[in-house]
């Protein structure tokens, strides 16, 4: 952890229009709720770092400050985007809202390392800065180029996003897919040859056609996109989903009973399978689901003579947690009642160490096991299943 006074010493230089004396310009010069806006930002902010700090709530360690760290290599760093970014353009969608305080601790840090190097000591290394969304190239240019930021007078988001992005408002597909309706978003870019000049002062872009990676081919060249149409089932509580939406977004719906967040979650677990929501729900053979273990075990079968590999990538419905239903096991299940080896398949959460996660894809290699299912989190990222 970092030491109290660090921490609180970034509320005044994190805040910008939120912090210190600016609250009376702010007063002259915004709306009223605007303000009390802001104000709340800042208390959110300090509780946060007070959070971080709290030290009757972790053992008495080392400071950061106390380890004698003097640079900062972060792999990955693409894990540390969400900071919280204050700003008046909150309800626009395309602008993130509350950070993670894995963001805000590294920010603490690089704040640290910048103050005793002049601004120099932090190295990121990612294959993804921008991802989701326009602020995360701000925040990167926030962690690695604060002081460039602060000499053009952007080290703001707001006057960063003036500068350098623009508000749109397009006609989109409501999230219960039940119309269209018209969106506003912070989604282009202008002053885009000034914003990568500015960019490219920090980072060092390396393309895959530069590397030369020797990455595996796709079989006819392109992706292959394996359509499933909705059951009955699923078209009925598409429907209610429909009504809820137009509850919540009249105001008929207390926040904490329902909202937006929790049914387009529901959502996605509704359309990947119906039981992931209602383990009664009745089971649709030519569901997107029963589709991927008729098409893996098809794979199987056609690759039996080489031993093929297949590998299984899924976020929804992961095991653990006591939940009655998951992917995993399903599929696992499924194959097996096809004739499989329970051997032959595998799960990556099963392995805690890298010699674990060594064992398992050197057994993948040799053609032991030839089914292996895991998230993008531990199957994703710094997988290299091929020796070469």
């Amino acid at each position: 952890p970092r030491s109290n006074p660090a921490g609180r010493r970034y509320v005044p230089r994190r805040q910008g229009p939120a912090g210190g004396g600016a609250v009376g310009e702010l007063h002259r010069s915004l709306p009223a709720p605007m303000v009390l806006g802001f104000c709340a930002l800042r208390k959110q902010m300090e509780e946060k770092i007070e959070d971080l700090n709290n030290e009757s709530a972790k053992d008495h360690v080392v400071n950061f400050e106390e380890l004698g760290v003097d640079a900062l290599f972060v792999d990955e760093a693409h894990a540390y985007k969400n900071l919280e970014i204050f700003t008046k353009m909150s309800n626009v969608a395309g602008i993130g809202g509350g950070g993670s305080q894995r963001a805000m601790d590294m920010r603490l840090k690089i704040q640290y390392i910048n103050n005793i190097n002049q601004g120099k000591g932090v190295v990121f290394a990612t294959g993804t800065p921008i991802s989701n969304s326009m602020p995360e190239l701000y925040v990167m240019q926030l962690y690695l180029q604060e002081e460039e930021l602060k000499r053009h007078g952007l080290v703001h988001f707001d006057d960063w996003a003036n500068m350098f992005g623009e508000v749109t408002t397009t006609l989109e597909l409501a999230p219960e897919g039940s119309g269209y309706r018209m969106r506003t978003r912070f989604n282009k870019f202008v002053n885009l040859p000034e914003l990568m000049t500015m960019f490219k002062e920090f980072a060092d872009i390396q393309l895959a056609e530069m590397l030369k990676l020797p990455v595996p081919k796709l079989r006819g060249g392109k992706c292959i996109i394996v359509e499933s149409e909705a059951s009955e089932y699923v078209k009925n509580c598409m429907e209610t989903f429909v009504e809820r939406a137009d509850a919540i977004r009249n105001g008929g719906v207390d926040p904490q009973d329902d909202n937006m967040l929790k049914l387009t979650g529901e959502a996605r677990l509704l359309g990947t399978d119906p039981r992931l929501l209602d383990t009664l729900a009745p089971v649709d053979e030519e569901s997107k689901l029963n589709k991927v273990v008729k098409n893996v075990y098809q794979e199987y079968m056609d690759s039996k003579e080489f031993s093929g590999t297949q590998i299984i990538f899924s976020d929804i419905g992961t095991p653990g947690g006591g939940k009655p239903f998951n992917l995993y096991d399903y599929i696992k299940q499924e194959l097996i009642a096809r004739g499989l080896s329970p051997e032959e398949i595998c799960f990556i959460h099963h392995a805690k160490t890298d010699e674990q996660r060594k064992k398992k894809f050197a057994d993948e290699r040799s053609g032991k096991r030839r089914i292996i299912i895991g998230s993008t989190d531990k199957l994703g990222t710094g997988t290299n299943i091929p020796d070469s």
